[in-house]
């Protein structure tokens, strides 16, 4: 992607997209379109009035806004989606409506406007439980554990399909868990506000030995764009993640040390199978191989992400 470009961000007021969205807006014209069901409007106050940013407020749903929204564009990054990994054992619809068919409707209009290329942001949740760890780009058969990931299995299978269908050209991020400045879910989200409510008690959701990794967004930004600049198949597969895992146990301890808070009890949920939720993968580690082949490798382990998030929701009291 040249500088100068004409961009369309999907899902450019939420966590991932704003940091994108700080990024591109650089050198580039961009519109963001988002129905601002998790977005927040407060992520894109810089930016408006400026000449070479639009925001468009609509829900790819009811996809007639996208003609206008896609005119003259020459790529998209589609982040919008419903990322409640946990919703979907409650409404079986949500990830369905939300991802699967705003996809399409994307897609649709990409191909009507003659927009060819698109960069799509999927998850590690994909694999579902894998057994092969550090997970590879290429392990298989891909059998999801939660509708969630079985809704961006189904993005990633319709994207390449309309590549190859329509040549059209993708890039496609399955992401580790991304920690860091304005997230407005996840488990540190949770825990900093869960021991605000409550200093004496944490309840963890799950066992607290689920093992993950974790990656700072504006390093993951910065590898979504290397992926872009350095990778031209029809469609283009990466892990983005860190090179390593922390349990939920870690993770807590971390959050009450930067709370400055002591004694706190720890309250297990167990859950089925020591998990957090239904759905909820209890060991990922993705395989970087093929990104740090591009020459990108992540800067910090999952344990300094961990720590320089809770510094920043602290600082700026999101959480």
């Amino acid at each position: 992607m040249a500088s100068g470009s004409s961009i369309l961000i999907t899902g450019g007021a939420g966590f991932i997209g704003s940091h994108l969205l700080d990024r591109l807006l650089a050198d580039n014209d961009v519109t963001v379109l988002d129905n601002f069901s998790s977005g927040k409007r407060e992520r894109l106050a810089g930016y408006m009035g400026k000449s070479n940013f639009r925001l468009i407020e609509a829900d790819l749903v009811q996809p007639d806004c996208l003609a206008d929204a896609l005119a003259g564009k020459d790529m998209v990054f589609h982040l919008a989606a419903n990322p409640d990994v946990r919703l979907g054992a409650i409404d079986s619809n949500v990830h369905l409506r939300q991802n699967i068919i705003a996809t399409h409707n994307l897609l649709e209009a990409m191909r009507a406007a003659k927009v060819k290329k698109i960069a799509f942001t999927s998850t590690s949740t994909v694999y579902g439980e894998a057994n092969q760890i550090p997970t590879p780009e290429e392990y298989g058969p891909l059998l999801p554990i939660s509708l969630y990931g079985a809704s961006k299995l189904a993005c990633e299978a319709l994207i390449s399909s309309y590549c190859h269908t329509f040549d059209m050209q993708a890039w496609i991020y399955r992401f580790a868990n991304i920690v860091g400045e304005r997230a407005s879910h996840g488990v540190l989200f949770d825990f900093i506000r869960k021991l605000r409510e409550n200093p004496a008690e944490l309840e963890i959701l799950g066992s607290g030995r689920q093992k993950k990794s974790y990656l700072e967004v504006k390093d993951c930004v910065e590898a979504m764009l290397l992926c872009l600049q350095a990778s031209e198949e029809k469609v283009n597969l990466f892990n983005i993640g860190s090179e390593d895992a922390v349990d939920v146990k870690e993770i807590a301890d971390i959050v009450v040390r930067h709370m400055g808070l002591k004694d706190v009890s720890y309250r297990y949920t167990s859950g089925e199978e020591g998990r957090g939720w239904k759905g909820d993968v209890r060991v990922m580690l993705l395989s970087l191989d093929k990104i740090k082949s591009l020459g990108w490798r992540p800067k910090g382990s999952s344990s300094q992400a961990i720590h320089s998030a809770v510094e920043a929701l602290l600082r700026d009291g999101s959480a």
